[in-house]
């Protein structure tokens, strides 16, 4: 019998290194997308590739960054995130989305709309 093990591709995502770095990266980019998790998480590591290759697909100007509560938990705590994992969503530096635990990919892509299309559409 024949078993054929699929590759699992690892990706690097862009992580947060501390408070300072948070608050720059939401204060320079206009739209940024930050995900709080950590390893021990098992649904966070399923759930993390799916919402950062719909931002690919559908919103690329919004940037997606790590955030460890582990590593930085002083992040999570000045953001109140008590749970994992936890999105959040910055638009012109203010937080405009927040889910948390059950995350659906379609829900968050349908809230992110809006107010992506009034920021980044191309007005004539």
């Amino acid at each position: 019998m024949l078993i054929l093990h699929k590759k699992i591709k690892f990706m690097e995502y862009p992580k947060v290194n501390d408070l300072e770095h948070f608050e720059t990266l939401r204060k320079d980019n206009a739209a940024i997308l930050f995900y709080f998790s950590n390893d021990d998480c098992n649904v966070c590591k399923v759930l993390k590739p799916k919402v950062y290759e719909m931002l690919q697909e559908k919103y690329p100007e919004i940037k997606f960054y790590y955030v460890d509560t582990k590593a930085t938990p002083d992040i999570a705590a000045q953001n109140r995130v008590f749970t994992i994992p936890t999105l959040l969503v910055f638009f012109d530096g203010r937080e405009l989305i927040r889910r948390s635990r059950y995350i659906g990919i379609n829900e968050l892509a349908n809230e992110i709309s809006r107010p992506y299309e009034i920021m980044f559409s191309e007005t004539i």
